[in-house]
């Protein structure tokens, strides 16, 4: 992983959950990510080892290798109450921004805008096939 040649060890590791925090952070559950929302972030985080930006690929593929423990440890370990769960995720990925500028702007808004779409599918989860036909559009209140 070329780009991360300037991580320590403890920063490599950090920056590979951010996947897991992200899926934790787009889940709709009070407590937490569901087993469908679970199974569709699984999904995508082998999907994503092909479908990304070229220079993202070797992230994915690490950060695909720890994914699962990672995503259970922590949906294990934060708290249960939606506000404060979400209150340390946004604070854990504040400490992820800091090692991203590391990596450089490029490679930061590559990952950024790739987690933005991650983080949009697995919200959509629970979303049916009849509920795109007929609100393809998101509408605050009805389809979110």
């Amino acid at each position: 992983m070329e780009y991360f040649k300037d991580l320590d060890e403890n920063e490599r590791n950090a920056l590979l959950k951010y996947p897991a925090y992200i899926s934790l952070l787009a889940s709709s559950n009070q407590e937490g990510l569901d087993e469908k929302e679970k199974k569709v972030a699984l999904k995508l985080s082998h999907i994503k080892t092909f479908s990304c930006e070229a220079k993202l690929v070797p992230f994915y593929k690490e950060a695909e290798k720890c994914f699962e423990a990672e995503i259970d440890r922590l949906n294990k370990e934060l708290p249960k109450d939606r506000h404060v769960r979400t209150a340390i995720i946004t604070k854990e990925l504040g400490k992820l921004d800091v090692i991203l500028k590391k990596l450089g702007g490029e490679y930061a808004s590559a990952l950024h805008k790739s987690m933005r779409i991650y983080k949009d599918q697995v919200s959509r989860a629970h979303q049916n096939v009849l509920e795109y036909f007929i609100f393809p559009m998101p509408i605050p209140g009805i389809t979110d």
